[in-house]
């Protein structure tokens, strides 16, 4: 397992990043409750094998259910072996609106406190908002705690996970957030546009989104009509990976790594076979230049877009 340096903050990760949301709460194509999850044991189990196979960048979040409690007892002690990443609370209420100054330090700070006692730990690797907006990143109050938690060494860097590439670039250039989590795949490659800057300015990039929720494998077929160009778009990929011995996955994830502004690939697993199949596609020579030209992103980014399709019904 290859690593890379966090941007400036002085930590390195592993390039794949192990993600949480899956063993924690029902989440992805063909979960619908607990029952469809793994258990306890066999969570454990995964997140151990990871981490002897050498992931030891972890991503987690207090709204991600059992996921904190399950990666803290893990690594209960072997602490000192991973990098813990979680996201605080989502901050606006239920009318969209941000608390007043005191009650939103008071919601930050038990939120953070929640997570240290969850994970077993008294510090977090890195600390990150959850679905930051602009007006969320440049909020005064939330930077203030963001950075007193940092200088109280609960968090050893600090940073945001964004949505657009306006958002990211908000946080790239404020000079408070130091890591940033954005989506980034071969369809929808906007985000590549805030690469440089964020390599300018020492930030380190960690990109989610690589497999699409699962499309940029042998589940992107038989998609629904209104997805019909996608799948079209997909199957031009498979056409070029099969050409080149290689999975659509793995494709998808090298393509990612390709970029050396990225810090790590984020991966939800859930599955043994996910993970060896992750493992798989890491420690290999770099892409050819063929292969990165052939990543061509899909023509309507915009239209890329898996919680409107998941609210149309598009993926059941």
């Amino acid at each position: 397992m290859k690593t890379r340096l966090l941007g400036n903050t002085g930590i390195t990760v592993s390039e794949l990043a192990f993600g949480g949301v899956e063993i924690g709460m029902p989440y992805g194509p063909g979960v619908r409750s607990e029952t469809d999850m793994l258990q306890e044991k066999e969570a454990l189990s995964l997140l151990r094998t990871a981490l002897d196979a050498g992931v030891t960048f972890y991503d987690t979040a207090r709204m991600y259910g059992r996921s904190e409690y399950l990666m803290g007892k893990a690594f209960r002690n072997r602490r000192q072996d991973v990098q813990l990443c979680s996201k605080c609370r989502h901050l606006r209420d239920a009318s969209g609106r941000l608390p007043a100054s005191a009650a939103l330090e008071s919601r930050i700070r038990s939120s953070v406190a929640e997570s240290l006692s969850a994970l077993g730990t008294d510090y977090l690797d890195v600390l990150l908002l959850h679905q930051a907006d602009e007006e969320i990143l440049a909020h005064e109050t939330i930077c203030r705690v963001f950075q007193d938690l940092q200088k109280e060494g609960l968090a050893r860097a600090i940073g945001a996970s964004t949505y657009s590439p306006a958002e990211s670039e908000w946080a790239i250039r404020s000079g408070i957030w130091q890591v940033v989590q954005l989506p980034y795949n071969l369809l929808d490659q906007r985000q590549d546009a805030v690469f440089g800057l964020a390599s300018e300015k020492g930030v380190g990039l960690v990109v989610r989104s690589v497999l699409l929720r699962g499309l940029l494998t042998e589940r992107g077929k038989d998609l629904q009509a209104p997805l019909a160009a996608i799948e079209t778009h997909i199957r031009g990929y498979a056409t070029l990976v099969e050409a080149n011995g290689i999975s659509l996955p793995e494709y998808a994830m090298r393509f990612a790594l390709a970029r050396p502004e990225v810090s790590s690939v984020l991966l939800g697993i859930d599955r043994r076979e996910y993970l060896k199949q992750a493992l798989q596609c890491l420690g290999k020579e770099p892409l050819s230049n063929s292969l990165i030209a052939g990543g061509i992103p899909f023509p309507d980014p915009e239209f890329v877009d898996i919680p409107h399709w998941d609210r149309m019904g598009w993926l059941t």
